[in-house]
């Protein structure tokens, strides 16, 4: 990996990791009880998803790195377009830029960091099920072009969409995927939460993601120095494997409760 490689990586632990930080305020709009038991249950069911994830990881690699780039998928599909709807089409459209437009227009330097996380032979399987959605892919872009064209609320996700298609032509996968997720889909996330908590409820919240910010860093940070093999290998497991343990229940907190709470409180 490159010295750019490893800053890309940096930055998503350190810029990108945080945008969680304020899922206690997410889980507390969908009903979860006050009080010191109920915030501790919290934290704990929160913490078992997360080693779960981790352990699944380790025991089955090329499962868990499918599942992971899936639920990625459609959480960023979701979160791109969630400030215009719903609908199928364009979902799939920006779902399909990591998982499936980073492999295929860097295929060459994405295989080796698949390698790194599932091995060479996983790798290569997984690298071969994500070529074939390509066209498939291509496809439904092509139609959100034409869709957007009739329904202009879209035409906004989808400049952005083609951009980022452009981005991720010219740049390496990790330096793309590092734009993405911490100048694109973070930010996005964050402000979008921040405008929609109540006065009384944001200083809280704030102090949350500071705490659970910090402990983040601090738990990385001591998986980093335990984990076996040369940094770059370690820093690029520690990455998507963390992110992978946090995804999981950020998404059941985002994409399913808190989505269903807001379609329950509309008239």
């Amino acid at each position: 990996m490159t010295s750019w490689d490893m800053l890309a990586l940096a930055a998503i632990l350190l810029l990108g990791v945080p945008h969680g930080g304020l899922d206690g305020a997410i889980a507390r709009r969908v009903g979860w009880p006050s009080g010191l038991m109920s915030w501790l249950s919290f934290h704990l069911a929160y913490i078992a998803l997360a080693v779960l994830v981790t352990a699944l990881w380790w025991l089955f690699p090329l499962i868990s790195l499918g599942v992971f780039l899936l639920i990625s998928a459609l959480h960023f599909g979701a979160s791109d377009i969630a400030n215009t709807g719903t609908d199928w089409l364009p979902w799939i459209a920006h779902g399909g830029l990591v998982c499936i437009a980073i492999p295929n227009l860097q295929p060459g330097l994405v295989e080796p960091i698949f390698t790194v996380l599932v091995n060479a032979d996983n790798a290569r399987l997984l690298m071969e099920a994500i070529t074939s959605l390509f066209y498939l892919w291509v496809a439904t872009v092509t139609l959100y072009c034409g869709y957007a064209y009739f329904q202009p609320q879209y035409r906004k996700p989808l400049l952005g969409l083609l951009l980022l298609i452009a981005l991720v032509y010219l740049l390496p996968p990790l330096i793309s995927f590092a734009i993405y997720f911490c100048l694109w889909h973070s930010p996005g996330h964050m402000l979008r939460l921040w405008r929609s908590l109540e006065q009384t409820e944001r200083k809280r919240s704030l102090g949350e993601a500071g705490f659970y910010t910090g402990a983040a860093w601090i738990a990385m940070g001591l998986a980093f120095y335990y984990l076996q093999g040369p940094a770059p290998s370690s820093l690029l497991q520690l990455t998507f494997i963390g992110l992978a343990a946090l995804t999981l229940p950020h998404m059941l907190l985002v994409d399913f409760a808190d989505r269903n709470n807001n379609r329950e409180e509309l008239p």
